[in-house]
């Protein structure tokens, strides 16, 4: 069933917005190697921000939280989402700052490698959502990142509490000391390397993914999932159940920004009521089909292309 008449969704995201500096290269350089890059690239990106325009191109009605700096970089960000229909009066020009940058290495087989630096991001504070607060009670869905202060994310779950706003938060870059309540959300969808970073546990298999999610949801979880890249995603749902949803086979060609493809699609099928079973199916196709195209807003799909991605398999 396609979501052509469906009613359409508000998701909003709270998150980080920056300019990625891609560098493609035959492989990734080891440390202390310097390697000669084929092809440069200044893509807008940012995990909240490639999250807003997933959800966008995905269908739902999405307004932005979020800062960047006063410099081109920002104007051309800025201008990027409202391209993209994202709502953008509550994305704040901060002067004297960069806007974030993140510089991203990517080798042919598809692997990435990225190093932040927040700019404006930093900047973006507890009382520039009290400023949205009216935005944030009528949504459906909050999408959160952890690109941001840890402060402005905490209050961002209690806003969403107060108002009884479903949370989904992708908890990177992940952190190894968690705050009290950061996790008391709806669904936090970790990869394995987060998972472990947030639960200690080594993910190796899809029983230790299955007990990561488990401490995740002792951790303050209602629902939990583990991306396992080419394995899929493994979920476990508020009673406990545990399933392992198979992946989509793809030749993947860039992975930096799949992972957001993958919870911005998940946050818009909860906010329409599917099952966490349907709607990590439909996150895992929404991951697999920007993966199969370079960058990372411009790698996000359309809904027509996830659905064609679920019925192929």
């Amino acid at each position: 069933m396609t979501g052509v008449n469906k009613p359409i969704k508000s998701v909003v995201v709270v998150g980080s917005i920056n300019m990625d500096l891609v560098v493609r290269s035959e492989r990734l350089p080891r440390p202390g190697e310097t390697l000669i890059g084929r092809d440069f690239d200044e893509i807008p990106g940012g995990k909240g921000a490639n999250q807003a325009v997933a959800a966008a191109r995905l269908g739902a009605s999405v307004t932005m939280i979020g800062r960047v700096g006063s410099d081109a970089f920002g104007e051309t960000l800025r201008r990027g989402l409202e391209s993209e229909h994202v709502h953008v009066q509550h994305v704040l020009v901060t002067a004297g700052v960069s806007s974030g940058v993140a510089v991203i290495g990517v080798e042919d087989s598809g692997q990435n490698c990225i190093t932040v630096v927040p700019g404006a991001n930093g900047r973006l504070m507890p009382e520039d959502l009290s400023s949205a607060e009216d935005v944030i009670r009528v949504a459906d869905v909050m999408l959160l990142q952890l690109e941001i202060p840890v402060t402005t994310v905490l209050a961002a779950i209690d806003i969403a509490h107060r108002h009884g706003i479903r949370i989904i938060l992708d908890p990177a870059p992940a952190v190894k000391v968690v705050p009290p309540h950061l996790l008391e959300v709806d669904l936090v969808c970790p990869n394995e390397t987060e998972a472990e970073m947030l639960t200690g546990i080594s993910v190796r298999s899809v029983a230790d993914a299955a007990r990561a999610a488990k401490r995740l949801q002792q951790l303050g979880a209602t629902e939990a999932i583990i991306t396992l890249g080419d394995r899929g995603a493994l979920f476990c749902d508020r009673n406990g159940v545990c399933e392992l949803v198979e992946p989509c086979c793809i030749n993947a060609v860039d992975t930096t920004a799949s992972g957001d493809a993958f919870a911005a699609a998940l946050g818009l099928r909860i906010a329409e009521g599917a099952d966490l079973r349907t709607a990590v199916q439909f996150a895992c196709a929404a991951g697999a089909v920007a993966a199969c195209r370079e960058g990372a807003q411009q790698a996000m799909p359309i809904r027509a292309d996830v659905e064609s991605m679920v019925n192929r398999q």
